[in-house]
């Protein structure tokens, strides 16, 4: 692959729900080509079915220890090597994973986590859903009545390029989320883009309009269909 491509990026958009371990898989194998020149900056966007991860920080008490209970209407379970505690995935909820070397656009882990907010922050807005930042909580925030997420980032930096990456709640059954402490927060709420707005909203419209605001913040030239 020429130097060339390597200075761009592409974002690759999946058309069905992504198995976790597929897409685990996936990430590993184009984190080690970027490290060797032969990817550029790649964004992957999907659905998974349904999951529950937990990262490095997660208690027992953040999702009560108990995989047969947790797991009992169908969804996996995870360990996982981001950052960040436990949080679950599935269908409606559109997730990004960046694969990117960071010195390209940021200083920092904590700026990419700005940058990745800011990502979310542009989308929602398209739908008029006012997204905000809370002091030491990452992912983005909804205010009323009360602070709800609907947002999650959790990142991991290898040799200088990412994993993992974000979750954008958009038209779910949010209930899995009842069964944990999402983020390892006792009193977290969470929302989707589909409760604020009243109405069902296109997670393939979503993905389209995730990946052009990626292609704006990330300087991304590409947009894949798989």
């Amino acid at each position: 692959m020429s130097s060339h491509l390597t200075q761009e990026g592409v974002v690759r958009l999946f058309s069905t729900p992504v198995p976790y371990l597929a897409g685990w898989d996936l990430q590993c194998r184009l984190h080690e080509e970027r490290l060797l020149g032969l990817q550029p900056d790649t964004v992957l966007i999907l659905e998974h079915q349904p999951v529950y991860t937990l990262g490095r920080r997660t208690r027992q008490s953040d999702w009560g220890g108990n995989e047969m209970a947790l797991c009992q209407s169908g969804a996996e379970l995870h360990r996982v090597n981001r950052g960040g505690s436990v949080t679950y995935h599935g269908p409606g909820q559109v997730v990004a994973y960046p694969i990117l070397k960071v010195d390209r656009h940021a200083t920092g882990p904590k700026q990419l986590v700005r940058l990745l907010e800011d990502v979310v922050i542009r989308l929602l807005r398209s739908w008029d859903i006012t997204g905000c930042r809370l002091d030491g909580k990452p992912g983005v925030w909804v205010m009323a009545p009360t602070p709800r997420k609907i947002a999650f980032i959790g990142i991991r930096i290898e040799h200088g390029v990412t994993l993992h990456g974000l979750a954008i709640n958009v038209n779910l059954d949010l209930s899995p989320f009842h069964r944990i402490h999402p983020c390892g927060l006792t009193d977290c709420l969470v929302t989707s883009m589909a409760v604020l707005r009243h109405t069902s909203i296109s997670v393939d419209v979503v993905k389209q309009v995730l990946a052009q605001t990626f292609m704006e913040v990330f300087s991304l030239s590409e947009i894949s269909a798989e």
